[in-house]
């Protein structure tokens, strides 16, 4: 069952920092009589203040959608930061594969890899094929496409952002024996 307001302010303590503020504000002996003083001038008297340390409605609501404008500007400030990243990334990346694609027009093989979760390929001539598989060479996503290009520049755009690295075979690594050879048409 869902709490009231009152209950949720008390939790959050949103409650407890008004009543302090309250408390420091307020004279902590009411006047004598019980009463505060009536103004001659004054067309309304002040609301009676709760003894119980309640607040009205009205303040705790606006307090909670202060608390929410702020909390929501604060997300959308990150959110800006964190796209303001991606693209000085992916601007950083577009520099430094301007001219360092090894792709070629005309090739006559595909090399199959795994990437998001999905086999993916790319077409390479036999030299770029055994260059994959013993690593010299690496594939890079870049724009949904992907990008042969050395291993240093692989290596690169992993330092940058590791995410745009489709395939890098680590020639130190044990090897596979999955039964399928890595140069198995498909």
């Amino acid at each position: 069952m869902a709490d009231s307001l009152r209950d949720q302010l008390l939790k959050s303590g949103i409650v407890k920092q008004v009543r302090e503020e309250q408390r420091a504000k307020s004279p902590s002996q009411p006047p004598r009589g019980g009463r505060p003083p009536q103004g001659k001038g004054r067309p309304h008297a002040p609301p009676p203040r709760r003894d119980n340390g309640e607040m009205d409605l009205a303040k705790a609501y606006a307090i909670r959608a202060q608390t929410e404008a702020t909390e929501r500007k604060r997300a959308e400030q990150e959110a800006a930061e964190q796209a303001r990243l991606r693209r000085e990334r992916k601007a950083k990346i577009q520099k430094l594969l301007e001219g360092q694609v090894l792709n070629k027009a005309e090739v006559d093989q595909v090399r199959h890899f795994e990437y998001g979760g999905k086999i993916r390929r790319v077409h390479v001539d036999a030299e770029q094929l055994t260059a994959l598989n013993e690593g010299r060479l690496g594939i890079v996503q870049q724009n949904g496409r992907y990008l042969v290009v050395s291993q240093a520049i692989a290596e690169q755009v992993r330092s940058i952002d590791a995410h745009l690295l489709a395939l890098l075979v680590d020639p130190q690594a044990p090897a596979d024996d999955d039964g399928v050879p890595d140069d198995l048409m498909w």
